[in-house]
């Protein structure tokens, strides 16, 4: 079943890169009590994830958080070493929290997985980006295959 507005973030283990190596997070201390902006791009270091989604949320983090967001957070099924040097390649500071579901548990607990096994890339999870409020999900826009559109960081912006 396919995540929806109104739906609560399931409770589970992520991890993020640190300067002391991966560290697990859980989706409950990323999410209680505060305004989240997720976004899930296919993989780290690929084309339009590197070239356009990433870098939006980059250029408008401070717009984002103008609008009082909390968070926002990039996640990718990748480990933990690919997001921390994506986020280096990219930039991102600490203005955006790079959070590796190496397993797509979450990706497919949220019903958003994409099978690319045919293409040599196993699961990944489809592009897409939500809002969420201490939890529950308020704003969801998952993109048409290939597509990258409602998932851009000024879509999102538009919508809070």
């Amino acid at each position: 079943m396919t995540v929806k507005i109104g739906d609560t973030i399931p409770s589970m283990k992520l991890m993020m890169a640190t300067a002391d190596g991966p560290k697990e997070v859980s989706t409950d201390e990323i999410f209680k009590g505060k305004k989240v902006v997720l976004f899930a791009v296919p993989g780290a270091f690929t084309p339009t994830c590197s070239a356009k989604h990433l870098p939006g949320f980059v250029q408008h983090a401070d717009e984002l958080k103008a609008k009082g967001v909390d968070t926002i957070a990039c996640i990718s099924v990748n480990d933990a070493f690919v997001m921390g040097a994506w986020g280096k390649d990219q930039g991102t500071g600490d203005k955006i929290m790079m959070l590796a579901d190496g397993a797509a548990q979450f990706t497919k607990a949220l019903g958003l997985e994409l099978d690319l096994n045919a293409r040599g890339m196993g699961w990944r999870s489809q592009r897409y980006a939500l809002v969420a409020e201490d939890g529950v999900v308020k704003q969801l826009a998952v993109e048409a295959p290939g597509g990258f559109d409602v998932s851009r960081a000024e879509a999102i912006l538009a919508g809070l």
